[in-house]
């Protein structure tokens, strides 16, 4: 997918650095040009929607592991993967509206579920469109849905004593709710949640680098530095070689902005534009946002603070990356605030993503399935958040993602 992206850039002629004032006009200041246009929903809803998908665990969680593995040049390498990725992101946004489909309901159905089999001929492409469904299917329930639900949950009883089943059964109730009102009752939703849950993570980690201010420059100097040359043992922190740098660096950035992976097409699919190419200009802004600026601010906490080479008094060894944003942003704000913003961040960006992940599972189930199997769906996804929510062997697999 980096590769893909370069190429994508050198062909679109740096699209992302050339355009991103007239994207970013277009999908967070001139929002609602294009509202007689075809579409369900604004394409802001889209783009939060979309956004919902993406700004999750990967932005806290995923950012610690790069860095505790990787050091900080890895840092260095999540922001390559952004910056190629605006043009994947582009690209697959302008396909999805260009392809897009009505389905049975009248609703604007699209993604590659689609624009493979309508844009490849001789079968291959309707080949590659089903299986992209299928894995989409899957990945809803994984990634998208027992993983954000133990997430949620666990950090819940850790931080309140809210018993598992209980934080399950309430976003079992809450996610069948949203997802049965369609495409328009989510994109109101994450209009509203979206900006305001990233407004107050950033903000928090703001403040850090204000109080830390005199840190920053050095801290930039290491990414920079360290992404070129490896990161020798320092603290608890073992070292790791460039290499190491580049493949976690470039991991975790594509697990946190999924440029290239497709996903962000199905909801682009459903804004309401005039031209694909405006709604291409919309989706790229998702992947400045969630990297540069919010993976930004919390791989910058983490440096600043000295928390990525800390050591554990109890083990001797370096710190979780399960809980080092949570310590850095304890280190960096008075009393249990930093805390607080980890740990209500962190169960907002999952539940987004919950129901981001939602509506691009259903989107898929309708391409294999017709319009008939989009109920039972939303049914059985607020079922398995439910069921996801007290098992310890998917809090095993969200430590490992």
């Amino acid at each position: 997918m980096l590769g893909t992206g370069l190429y994508l850039t050198i062909r679109l002629g740096g699209i992302q650095l050339v355009r991103l004032g007239a994207a970013l006009r277009l999908g967070l200041i001139k929002r609602h040009d294009d509202e007689g246009a075809e579409g369900d929903i604004s394409q802001f809803e889209a783009l939060t929607t979309a956004m919902a998908a993406t700004v999750g665990t990967g932005n806290i969680v995923g950012v610690a592991t790069a860095i505790s593995i990787g050091g900080p040049g890895a840092l260095f390498w999540m922001w390559m993967t952004a910056l190629l990725g605006m043009a994947s992101k582009y690209s697959e946004a302008f396909l999805g509206v260009r392809y897009r489909t009505t389905d049975a309901a009248g609703e604007k159905s699209g993604g590659p579920q689609y624009y493979l089999e309508r844009g490849i001929p001789n079968g291959f492409g309707k080949f590659l469109a089903l299986c992209f469904a299928i894995f989409a299917v899957c990945a809803c329930f994984g990634i998208g849905n027992m993983t954000q639900g133990n997430s949620i949950a666990s950090n819940l009883e850790r931080s309140f004593a809210v018993p598992a089943w209980v934080t399950g059964g309430a976003l079992a109730v809450l996610t069948l709710v949203v997802l049965v009102g369609g495409i328009k009752s989510i994109g109101k939703v994450t209009a509203g949640l979206v900006p305001a849950m990233i407004l107050f993570y950033v903000l928090g980690a703001l403040y850090i680098l204000g109080a830390n201010a005199s840190m920053v420059p050095a801290a930039f100097g290491e990414i920079f530095s360290q992404a070129f040359t490896g990161t020798a043992a320092t603290g608890g922190f073992l070292g790791s070689t460039i290499m190491i740098a580049v493949q976690y660096g470039v991991a975790r950035g594509i697990f946190s902005n999924e440029s290239g992976m497709g996903s962000a097409a199905i909801a682009a699919a459903s804004a309401q534009t005039s031209h694909p190419v405006r709604q291409g200009l919309v989706s790229m802004t998702q992947t400045f946002i969630d990297t540069i600026i919010v993976v930004s601010c919390t791989g910058l906490v983490i440096i600043t603070t000295g928390v990525w080479n800390e050591v554990d008094p109890a083990s001797g060894q370096l710190i979780s990356a399960s809980i080092m944003t949570g310590q850095a942003f304890s280190h960096g704000l008075p009393g249990e605030w930093g805390h607080w913003i980890v740990t209500i961040g962190l169960v907002l960006f999952a539940y987004s993503t919950i129901l981001g992940w939602a509506y691009y599972g259903e989107r898929n189930i309708e391409r294999l399935v017709g319009r008939g199997g989009v109920m039972p769906f939303r049914v059985l996804f607020s079922l398995v958040v439910f069921s996801a929510a007290p098992c310890s062997w998917v809090s095993c697999g969200t430590s490992l993602t």
